[in-house]
C-alpha cells in the first residue's frame, strides 16, 4: 500500500490552529518547511483514518520512511522533503522522530502520566521545531526554547479535540493520573459536557501546559534570524491566550479556538513587540508586553 489512495484528510497549512511557513518566514525557507508538514500530514492522516486497520497504517508509515530514506518511490508526499534534506545536507533524523510519534499513535491509545505525555512530544512535536531551527542554521542551544513552544502547541491540540479523539479514534491524551486524581474515567470525555470534576482536570492540564511558556517564550530572541523570531512570537501570543481559553472555558461542550480577526490582532500585536523587543534587547516577548502594559 501506498500513502497515495483515498485515505487523504484534505486538510493543509492553512486549517493548523498556528502558522506554518506563514510570510514571515523567509522565502527560501519556505519550501522546506511545507515539504516538511505535508510529509507529517501524509503520516498523520494515515494514522488518524477512522476506517484503516493497524496493519495498514503501518504499512504506509513504513512506506513513507522507505520513500524518505531513498529505498522506494512509493509514497509521494515524502520525496518533496527527500530533495530537500539532500539539498540542505540535512539529517532526516526529525522527520523519522515523527514517523515514530505516529506508529505510536497508531499502536497506542492511553497515556498514563503527564511524563508519559510529555515523552510522545519528544517524538509528535519537538522535532518540527527542531527542523524548522536546522533550516535556518540556528543552533542546537535553541532547542531547549523551541522544544518547550512545541510540546505546549501540542498539548493544546490535544486539550481542544480531547472529546473528538476519544469519540472518533478511542484515543486519550488525557493523563490516566490526572482523570483518576478527579474521579473520572475516559468515558467521561463522551459526554456532551464536561462535569465539574472532569472541567478542574482538564483546566488543571490547560495550566500545567502554561507553565511551559516562560521558556518557550525566550525562543524569539534567542535566534539569530529575524522573520523567524517576528514568526515564533506571535506562535507564543497565539498559544497563550489559546490556554487563557482552555483554563477557563469546557472543550467538550464549546469550539476553544481564536477567531480569525482575534488571532490576526494577537499576530500583529506580538510581531510588533518582537521587534520592540530585538530592538531593546529584550530576552522576551513578555518582557516587552509586561513594559507596554505599564
Amino acid at each position: 500500500m501506498t500513502v497515495d489512495t483515498q485515505y487523504k484528510s484534505g486538510k493543509s497549512e492553512r486549517d493548523e490552529n498556528f502558522p506554518v511557513a506563514s510570510g514571515l518566514i523567509a522565502p527560501r525557507h519556505r519550501a522546506p518547511i511545507l515539504a516538511f508538514y505535508r510529509f507529517a500530514r501524509a503520516a498523520d492522516d494515515a494514522a488518524d483514518h477512522p476506517s484503516l486497520d493497524q496493519a495498514s497504517k503501518l504499512s504506509i508509515l513504513a512506506a513513507l520512511e522507505e520513500t524518505l530514506l531513498g529505498r522506494s518511490d512509493a509514497a509521494a508526499d515524502a520525496v518533496p522533503l527527500r530533495n530537500e534534506l539532500r539539498t540542505l545536507e540535512l539529517s532526516p533524523q526529525h522527520a523519522l522522530d515523527l514517523l515514530k510519534a505516529f506508529r505510536q499513535d497508531v499502536t497506542k491509545s492511553r497515556y498514563g502520566t503527564w511524563a508519559e505525555l510529555i515523552d510522545y512530544c519528544r517524538y509528535s512535536a519537538m522535532p518540527v521545531g527542531r527542523f524548522v531551527l536546522d533550516v535556518h542554521g540556528e543552533p542546537a542551544s535553541t532547542w531547549v526554547a523551541s522544544d518547550a513552544l512545541c510540546t505546549a502547541l501540542q498539548i493544546i491540540n490535544h486539550l481542544q479535540d480531547c472529546a473528538k479523539d476519544y469519540r472518533d479514534l478511542d484515543r486519550v491524551y488525557v493523563p490516566l493520573d490526572d482523570l483518576a486524581e478527579h474521579g473520572q474515567g475516559v468515558e467521561a470525555l463522551a459526554q456532551p459536557k464536561a462535569s465539574p470534576e472532569l472541567l478542574a482536570c482538564l483546566h488543571g492540564l490547560a495550566g500545567r501546559t502554561a507553565e511551559l511558556l516562560p521558556e518557550a517564550s525566550l525562543l524569539p530572541q534567542n535566534v539569530a534570524d529575524l522573520r523567524l523570531s517576528v514568526e515564533t512570537s506571535v506562535i507564543v501570543a497565539l498559544a497563550r491566550r489559546l490556554l487563557d481559553l482552555l483554563k477557563a472555558r469546557d472543550p467538550l461542550a464549546d469550539r476553544v479556538h481564536l477567531s480569525k480577526p482575534l488571532a490576526a490582532l494577537l499576530a500583529a500585536r506580538a510581531a510588533a513587540a518582537a521587534l520592540i523587543g530585538r530592538a531593546a534587547g529584550k530576552r522576551s516577548i513578555y518582557e516587552v508586553i509586561k513594559d507596554d502594559a505599564a
